[in-house]
């Protein structure tokens, strides 16, 4: 049998895994603050405002034109307002937990992919911190 297939072992612990983070109360809170954030017109339009300005700046900057004092200061002034916003600001947040989590998982799985066991805690710190491809020398991996 493979080991992608449904009824495997790895497959059926993925869905474990899954299930307990769908029911764990702080994902469960995460997500209302997504949903709330979704189902707020006024907060999404907002929040897409800012982020195209701050493309089109970036863009600029990019492209080697200098941001003009009055345009950085609107933009600020937007992205101060986007997080006074409290439905957008809680967004924001659970945006980020979400993604850090994914990360997380994400490494957990890779590194024991790569290593062929569980990676211990010094595994993950030394990923994190940098070790081979990392950033942080290490060597081993043809960096």
């Amino acid at each position: 049998m493979s080991i992608t297939a449904e009824n495997s072992a790895v497959i059926e612990k993925t869905r474990e895994l899954c299930s307990q983070i769908a029911s764990d109360p702080t994902f469960r809170k995460l997500q209302g603050s997504v949903e709330r954030f979704l189902s707020d017109d006024a907060a999404r339009l907002q929040y897409q405002s800012v982020h195209e300005r701050g493309e089109e700046l970036h863009q600029k900057q990019h492209a080697g034109i200098e941001l003009g004092a009055v345009e950085i200061r609107e933009f600020e002034s937007a992205r101060e307002a986007l997080f006074e916003n409290e439905v957008a600001s809680e967004f924001l947040a659970a945006q980020q937990e979400l993604e850090g989590l994914q990360k997380q998982i994400s490494k957990y799985v890779g590194m024991t992919l790569e290593l062929g066991r569980v990676p211990t805690a010094d595994d993950i710190a030394q990923a994190s911190g940098g070790g081979c491809c990392g950033g942080g020398g290490g060597g081993g991996c043809g960096c």
